[in-house]
């Protein structure tokens, strides 16, 4: 490590204000950042912790029936919570005890990284993210990689999350990092079904339109019968090939489906 101010702001505007810096960096719950500057991929000189700001925590439900969490709302308050089964299941699963009690829910999508649970359940479940300036689609949300559609200084405050009429997630781990090597979450609205993966995608998370509009037609996993995906862009390590990785996404589409229908 090396040596670094850092800030812990009581408020949302004393946080934008100290983001303001061009040397200062957002803090959530440090469950990427702080192993990122142990191995020098990040030098800021100010931390700015988002974890003591309390209007950013807590879970609500708002007057349109959506699950409002806030940004600095640890994995385990989630995962306690139930009004959202599939949601709580999902963050009951990520990481370990340690990672539950550290890790935010504003922290894990500001990152998007390409095998984070969260990114998935956003993005199926058309969630809305708020931040100190704006709302933000889900669908406009995620843009590849490790990136966002968040301007320098700001700040994940809430996410609203929709409740669909059911909704599973289904995640396949890679033993050693308890993150996804493929993650799939569906779920099923008045409207339609969406479906999103993490885990595979050199883009990061994303949704199989195909799935969606099968499983539209006929909630069942033999709506998946026919259906592939195709390997190009999917990520190959040692942990999985492209190919590999293109196969757990029907495979992890079907567990989510079964239990949900």
């Amino acid at each position: 490590m090396y040596n670094f101010e850092i800030n812990r702001p009581s408020t949302i505007a004393d946080a934008v204000k100290a983001l303001a810096s061009d040397e200062a960096q957002a803090l959530g719950g440090g469950q990427t950042l702080i192993p990122t500057l142990k191995q020098r991929l990040a030098s800021p000189e100010t931390l700015v912790s988002l974890t003591g700001i309390d209007e950013m925590k807590g879970i609500c439900v708002d007057d349109d029936g959506r699950l409002c969490v806030g940004g600095a709302t640890i994995h385990a308050d989630v995962a306690a919570d139930g009004r959202y089964p599939a949601l709580s299941a999902m963050a009951s699963h990520i990481g370990d005890p340690a990672v539950r009690n550290r890790g935010t829910i504003g922290g894990s999508i500001a990152n998007n990284d390409p095998a984070a649970c969260y990114p998935a359940a956003v993005l199926a479940s058309n969630a809305t993210v708020v931040t100190n300036t704006r709302e933000i689609d889900a669908d406009d949300y995620f843009q590849g990689m490790f990136t966002t559609a968040l301007e320098e200084g700001e700040i994940v405050t809430e996410v609203k999350f929709p409740v669909p009429e059911v909704a599973n997630y289904q995640k396949f781990v890679q033993p050693a990092s308890r993150f996804a090597l493929v993650g799939v979450f569906v779920a099923k609205f008045s409207d339609g079904v969406r479906v999103a993966v993490t885990g595979a995608s050199e883009d990061g998370v994303f949704r199989w339109t195909d799935a969606e509009a099968a499983l539209s037609d006929n909630f069942s996993a033999d709506a998946l019968e026919g259906l592939s995906v195709s390997a190009d862009g999917m990520m190959s390590d040692l942990h999985g090939s492209a190919a590999y990785r293109a196969h757990l996404v029907k495979v992890m589409t079907g567990r989510a489906v079964t239990p949900a229908a």
